[in-house]
């Protein structure tokens, strides 16, 4: 992941841009941010739209599951 801080719809929350979206455009990423009892996960380019809340637990396993897909 590469720390990249942006704004959104969550205020004080720091986003992390993901080191795996497409570099060619700036605009095809995913972010992720911690939150208590959840990881958050949003499309960079809409910052303000609903974002995704899966559990640490199922967040480590969608990763664990790309990562061996890959």
């Amino acid at each position: 992941m590469i720390d990249k801080p942006s704004t959104g719809d969550v205020p004080a929350t720091s986003w992390f841009k993901s080191s795996f979206s497409d570099s060619s455009s700036g605009n095809n990423c995913v972010e992720v941010a911690a939150a208590p009892g959840a990881v958050l996960v949003r499309d960079s380019k809409d910052v303000h739209r609903p974002h995704l809340a899966p559990t640490p637990r199922a967040w480590a396993a969608f990763v664990t599951y790309a990562a061996h897909a890959a």
